[in-house]
């Protein structure tokens, strides 16, 4: 079902693909995407969350208020596009969780290829780590081993705990993409990798959220795909997971509660720089990497060396 649909003067009417976004002007803002312009939801309701995920907390991940707030909106709302500063889609996630080496192809181009894993391999990130789209990734000065990995994002939408793979992705109310951003040489100083993955400003989240029920059931079957500097470096499906999304929020909740606005980092395929013959390639001031999922969007990021403080 399209959040969007509705009638209007007695006539079934089709609005746009739902995508909600989160923005800057003068401060936070949520928005709806509807074509090459923005509905600003502040203009419309001022009481509005700037959240997404305070918005999801408060609904319990009933996204129709937002759909009717965009219907309303009148033209002083809508904003180009084309001028807005992008934030990341959930302000604030109470939860970044991530899993790595869900792809079999990625796992034989690493040190785990002799060992290939029974479980899902989950790990954290930290939010001063992330970045939104258009804004720079930073290479930081501690290392040039600035590594991409595109990931498809799940959204929490409602409070779970105890799922089934029946209702597993019953909880999650829409799809993003991230460049889950690894520093390489950090990352492999021990056996645990949150250091690798939590420098700050090395990881891209957005452009936006796409509802859940524009896509198909637990984000399957998408073409996903890196790009730097216009180069394809990874290229795979979904569907080539090797623990799929209702599995992995199987394992996950037998442990822990997922909350409205938890985002989930699933993993990426094979590809990546470190794993490249002759030597491996690692992002650089200059270049520009891009995360393209089908159906959901491209996220795209400049990257930039460090600034000194």
């Amino acid at each position: 079902m399209n959040p969007f649909a509705g009638d209007i003067d007695g006539c079934k009417q089709e609005l746009p693909l739902m995508k909600i976004i989160g923005f800057s002007d003068q401060g936070p803002r949520l928005g709806i995407v509807a074509g090459d312009t923005v509905v600003d939801l502040q203009a419309v309701d001022p009481s509005l969350p700037h959240d997404l995920g305070v918005w999801l907390r408060r609904s319990n991940g009933d996204l129709a208020p937002l759909a009717e707030l965009a219907r309303k909106a009148p033209a002083s709302a809508h904003r180009p596009l084309s001028g807005i500063t992008f934030a990341l889609p959930v302000a604030n996630p109470g939860k970044i969780v991530c899993l790595g080496l869900n792809y079999l192809d990625h796992v034989k181009e690493g040190p785990q290829r002799d060992n290939i894993p029974k479980f899902p391999s989950i790990f954290f990130r930290v939010l001063t780590s992330m970045v939104p789209h258009l804004q720079p990734i930073m290479r930081p000065k501690s290392s040039i081993q600035l590594d991409y990995e595109a990931e498809m994002v799940a959204i929490v939408g409602r409070r779970a705990k105890h799922l089934t793979v029946d209702n597993a992705v019953d909880c999650i109310v829409g799809y993003s993409c991230a460049n889950e951003g690894s520093v390489r040489e950090f990352q492999r100083h021990t056996t645990q990798w949150g250091m690798g993955k939590n420098f700050d400003r090395t990881g891209g989240f957005g452009p936006w959220m796409v509802t859940a029920d524009e896509l198909p059931r637990g984000g399957r079957g998408l073409r996903i795909q890196s790009r730097l500097n216009g180069k394809v470096m990874q290229s795979d499906n979904t569907a080539n997971m090797m623990f799929p999304l209702a599995e992995t929020l199987v394992y996950l909740t037998k442990g822990m509660t997922l909350e409205p606005g938890d985002v989930i980092l699933t993993g990426t395929p094979a590809g990546v720089g470190h794993a490249r013959q002759p030597r491996p390639v690692w992002m650089k001031a200059g270049d520009v990497c891009e995360v393209e999922i089908e159906g959901i969007g491209t996220l795209r990021n400049p990257i930039e060396d460090e600034k000194l403080e």
